[in-house]
């Protein structure tokens, strides 16, 4: 049974909540931010698991603020919405600091650098669930649907189609992703839906084609979100690098691989999802540029490498590069390697394997891709020194 308790918020740890003590239990509470006193019903989750349902912030931080969204604390989209923006990245950057010393043993010996942008309006790419008349996010912690009519933190291209759904009341349970590059929207549906699901979404003028800044991107292909901070993501990976021979990992569509190409002679993307891989193919045709892509797991591309490059870039999923990879990285031992990162706890992990053998970090860059959530993106810049590359 759950029991009403006074908690003081020490700080915020990775997923979004805060964390409190109460004799002797460790308690998260979601929707608080650190130095505040809540009440909250306590739970026991599992064995020494607690966590809190926020009743009423008794003394608030200087840094909350009134949510703007009205589907906040219920949509399960947002974490953050109550804590103001510029407060929202210092605690990212706390957060991206505690989990490299706690998951990695790694204690930074330098400042993370920051990039941020507009934290609104800012998604080209939302997923809908569409439930007996009703379209919008899961709530909190849960399956049940959150109706709504509008997302802030999605682009107006894709609040007109919010609305349109809405509007429209579809009676069927499915699941749509939405992606738009503010011209047209691509409708992503299940693989099993009916041809009469598709025709329902192109009846409210959404289509299914789409380019993306010169990017071709077919359904099922990833291309990061924030459609501000694109841009600046990709020079900060790439910076002033400069050579003969690069090397892409993950790479997706092209989109680092392409700008890579502009300043390294000879440039390797290599990406194992078909659909992805068929975009970098066409992406590299269309660019003229000199990129190899190559379809192959990139654990099995790296074990059979035989050479150095100058650079290896790798964007890994959320499940990082992995022991396998990173083993291979070692070996391999190129001058200078890149990791951009969604997740700083399987970024932690990578970064000790290659900070053990040699690498050390020179730049630590957190890009809020994500505001007004608790995910962040990290960009990693890497070399080894000169005698372990002997």
């Amino acid at each position: 049974m759950p029991t009403e308790e006074t908690l003081e918020i020490e700080k915020l740890v990775y997923g979004g909540e805060g964390l409190a003590r109460l004799d002797g239990k460790v308690i998260l509470a979601p929707f608080v931010l650190p130095g505040e006193k809540v009440r909250a019903d306590v739970d026991r989750v599992k064995n020494d698991l607690f966590r809190g349902r926020l009743l009423e912030v008794i003394a608030p931080a200087a840094a909350r603020v009134e949510p703007s969204c009205p589907y906040f604390g219920r949509c399960g989209g947002c974490q953050y919405q109550h804590i103001e923006y510029n407060e929202q990245l210092e605690q990212k950057r706390s957060i991206l600091r505690e989990v490299l010393r706690r998951v990695g043993k790694i204690e930074l010996d330098r400042e993370i650098e920051l990039i941020a942008g507009e934290p609104w309006q800012y998604r080209n790419r939302i997923q809908l669930h569409v439930r007996d008349g009703s379209v919008g996010y899961f709530e909190h912690g849960s399956q049940k649907l959150c109706a709504i009519d509008h997302c802030p933190i999605a682009s107006p291209a894709l609040n007109d189609a919010i609305a349109k759904l809405a509007a429209s009341r579809p009676r069927t349970d499915n699941t749509v992703e939405l992606f738009t590059n503010e011209s047209g929207i691509q409708v992503n549906l299940a693989d099993h839906a009916p041809r009469a699901e598709f025709e329902k979404f192109a009846a409210l003028g959404i289509t299914g084609a789409i380019e993306y800044d010169g990017f071709q991107v077919s359904r099922g292909s990833f291309f990061q979100v924030n459609r501000f901070l694109i841009d600046r993501l990709v020079e900060c990976a790439i910076g002033e690098s400069t050579g003969g021979s690069a090397i892409d990992l993950y790479a997706g569509v092209g989109l680092f691989a392409i700008r890579l190409a502009a300043r390294f002679r000879k440039v390797i993307a290599v990406e194992s999802g078909w659909s992805a891989f068929r975009d970098l193919e066409h992406n590299v045709s269309r660019s003229a540029v000199p990129v190899t892509p190559i379809n192959a797991a990139v654990e099995n591309y790296l074990a059979a490498l035989a050479e150095t490059p100058e650079l290896i870039l790798a964007d890994p999923p959320r499940a990082g590069l992995g022991k396998q990879s990173v083993r291979e990285l070692v070996r391999i031992r190129s001058p200078r390697l890149v990791i951009v990162s969604c997740d700083p706890a399987t970024l932690a992990r990578d970064l000790q394997g290659l900070l053990g053998a040699g690498y050390r970090i020179d730049t630590i860059t957190l890009i809020d891709l994500f505001p007004q959530t608790f995910h962040l993106e990290t960009v990693v810049q890497l070399s080894a020194p000169a005698e372990t590359r002997e």
